[in-house]
């Protein structure tokens, strides 16, 4: 069946309103305009972003929309101009762009892109500021620029990166966001050495990725910490060396920390959202040079705070996106690391289920027993 150039009738998981059961539609998908890929999603991942915005507290967030952004896919169609992918490519969209063109890109600083974030901020594509979704005629605003709880979505060209066409697409979904942002936290943000010791605040798919990177890079100690014990068994599986539960200590958590480390851990990350966790993080760091890193996305108006001295006497405060990696460049490097195995991916997966059981799949996230669970878009 020919499809391109004509609007294509599939089905999405539709966010109607906040809070609301995602609802199975029919959408229509528009084709792909100038430097658009039409991309044909066959796995798509929840995150707890998709849940942040559903729940309504996400300031950029629009409704109705279509939410999803850790995927993997084929190309279906492309438009005018663009040139880096065909129909056929296999490819994950990419939430964090690269254009290669921007001040952002250029700079060498940093993986953030300023290309295309006018647009996807608020739910539409660059070229004409619509969206490529409608349900009987009505917009469906697009979600991060990628949109993946569709069976297909329209994603800028800047977007997409093209993988191994080997990789099983069922698998390196993953790396479309949570396993790179934890991985890079430790590799391009912290940098961490060999020898060093680090804690770990958190112990969701991000934490255990971070806790991955860290072994990677030859940390010393690898100090998880979560409120749910049962988390602890999987985590030592990705590195983790040793556990503290804060509901076990009623001192602080930074000062725990500091007891047990000699003055406290050389790299802290933070994987979780909670600004006072932020606090924690950052001073259970060693004096003179220890550096925290803040990877969890806190609520909207939520505002850090610890006494400056902490930074004057040498602690360094940082922060991560995508965990630093460049999107297009950069995902399909990743992808390779997994076919070499050489980074996890498939012991993140929990549980295996249909984009038509995507409410129940939200339900499974917010248990303690779940990391990813990974949508089949077509079954």
């Amino acid at each position: 069946m020919v499809t391109e150039g004509q609007v294509i009738t599939c089905k999405a998981a539709v966010a109607w309103e906040p809070n609301k059961p995602l609802v199975i539609e029919d959408v229509q998908v528009a084709p792909p305009q100038a430097g658009e890929v039409r991309v044909k999603i066959l796995y798509t991942a929840l995150c707890h972003t998709d849940a942040y915005t559903w729940s309504g507290k996400d300031p950029e967030g629009l409704f109705p929309c279509i939410l999803g952004h850790e995927a993997a896919g084929i190309v279906e169609s492309v438009g005018e101009g663009v040139t880096e992918v065909k129909p056929g490519d296999h490819v994950i969209p990419c939430y964090q762009a690269e254009c290669r063109e921007c001040k952002f890109c250029k700079s060498g600083k940093t993986n953030l892109c300023g290309k295309v974030r006018a647009a996807t901020g608020v739910g539409v594509m660059m070229n004409d500021r619509k969206s490529r979704f409608s349900v009987n005629g009505k917009p469906i605003y697009h979600f991060m620029g990628t949109s993946t709880f569709s069976q297909y979505t329209v994603v800028h060209d800047v977007s997409v990166a093209k993988i191994d066409p080997n990789a099983p697409l069922e698998k390196v979904c993953l790396l479309g966001c949570g396993v790179p942002t934890g991985l890079g936290a430790v590799w391009n943000t912290a940098k961490v050495e060999p020898g060093s010791t680090v804690a770990i605040f958190g112990l969701g798919s991000v934490g255990l990725a971070v806790a991955e990177g860290a072994k990677a890079a030859g940390a010393s100690r690898i100090i998880g910490l979560d409120i749910d014990s049962k988390k602890f068994d999987i985590a030592k599986n990705f590195g983790v060396t040793e556990f503290i539960n804060p509901k076990d200590h009623e001192k602080p958590i930074q000062q725990v920390i500091v007891d047990t480390t000699d003055g406290g851990v050389d790299y802290s990350f933070e994987c979780i959202g909670n600004v006072s966790v932020m606090r924690a993080a950052l001073e259970c760091c060693h004096k003179g040079w220890g550096t925290s890193v803040i990877v969890g996305v806190a609520a909207s108006g939520q505002e850090i705070s610890t006494r400056p001295f902490q930074l004057v006497t040498g602690r360094v405060w940082k922060g991560t996106a995508f965990g630093g990696f460049k999107s297009r460049s950069q995902v399909p490097w990743l992808v390779d690391k997994y076919m070499k195995k050489e980074i996890k991916v498939d012991e993140y997966i929990t549980h295996n289920l249909t984009l038509k059981e995507i409410n129940e799949a939200f339900h499974l996230m917010h248990e303690g027993g779940c990391l990813r669970v990974v949508l089949n878009a077509h079954e």
